[in-house]
């Protein structure tokens, strides 16, 4: 789509402000609207055209929606298609079921309106810079018109698949967020425990997270099957495994001395062997 697109933002919270302030440069104009005024005030400010009601809006090209939850996304979306033109794209950035978007995106195929998920992942800070990641669900032609408005947010605007998969992704990636924030706070018991300075504890795992890339570094294989013997990560997810087996063992012992449950570690002794793909110690013989 022509960088002369006009652009459409609803739903002007912690995300949706930065994001759209981001636009405001677009060649095309952005038109913002927000149930609360005083949310749209900064975004006029900067030069952003302001809409009375969700169906102002329905004019632009290429409209996104960050509300809270899959009502808000239902109600505005049926407000947009009620009045919006043949090939409009309304992108959903809030996290809401993958099902959804996939029922909104047929409901609306019909009309030639393209429903288009498009969550994001990393913060208020993030959209501030145009440092967000964003997960696309969409057919690959309308995933081309949209992404250089994207872009002006977002620093990774990655393709997922049709819609639903970018929500998909979304959810996928946010597992993986919470899961760790308990395993962190399992980590801290133990520290507390064992009368370590947790303050100090947490300036090491930022300072090697940002070394090592954190979990996101084991993250490069293509599918989840077992490695073979001469695949190119075989070698080196044996030996991050025999590193993790041991310094989970040698934890799961200091939380016994301490007397401290730590039921994320022993889940992560039992499937990390299997998670990368390769054979447990007491099978040594590669494939």
């Amino acid at each position: 789509m022509s960088e002369h697109a006009k652009l459409g933002y609803i739903g002007l919270g912690n995300m949706g402000a930065p994001m759209a302030k981001r636009l405001v440069d677009w060649p095309g104009g952005v038109t913002v609207f927000d149930i609360r005024t005083e949310a749209m005030t900064p975004l006029a400010e900067a030069g952003a055209a302001l809409a009375d009601s969700v169906a102002d809006v329905a004019a632009a090209d290429i409209i996104s929606v960050t509300v809270l939850n899959d009502e808000q996304v239902r109600d505005v979306v049926g407000e947009l298609a009620a009045i919006a033109k043949p090939g409009t794209v309304i992108a959903i950035h809030s996290t809401i079921s993958p099902d959804t978007a996939v029922e909104l995106a047929e409901q609306l195929l019909p009309q030639g309106i393209h429903i288009v998920d498009a969550p994001v992942s990393g913060g208020g800070g993030a959209a501030e810079k145009g440092e967000l990641a964003t997960m696309v669900g969409a057919d690959r032609e309308v995933y081309e018109r949209i992404k250089p408005a994207f872009k002006q947010w977002a620093s990774l605007v990655i393709h997922a698949g049709a819609p639903g998969a970018g929500t998909r992704m979304k959810l996928a990636r946010n597992m993986l967020t919470f899961t760790s924030y308990a395993a962190a706070c399992e980590a801290m018991k133990l520290a507390e425990a064992a009368g370590l300075n947790l303050q100090a504890l947490g300036r090491v795992v930022r300072h090697s997270d940002a070394q090592s890339g954190g979990p996101g570094a084991i993250m490069v294989r293509e599918d989840m099957t077992q490695l073979a013997s001469d695949h190119w990560l075989y070698d080196a997810f044996t030996h991050t495994r025999g590193l993790g087996e041991k310094d989970l063992s040698l934890a799961l012992a200091f939380g016994q001395a301490v007397d401290v449950d730590l039921p994320l570690a022993e889940v992560a002794l039992q499937r990390l062997a299997d998670g990368l793909g390769v054979p447990h110690p007491a099978s040594t013989t590669k494939d």
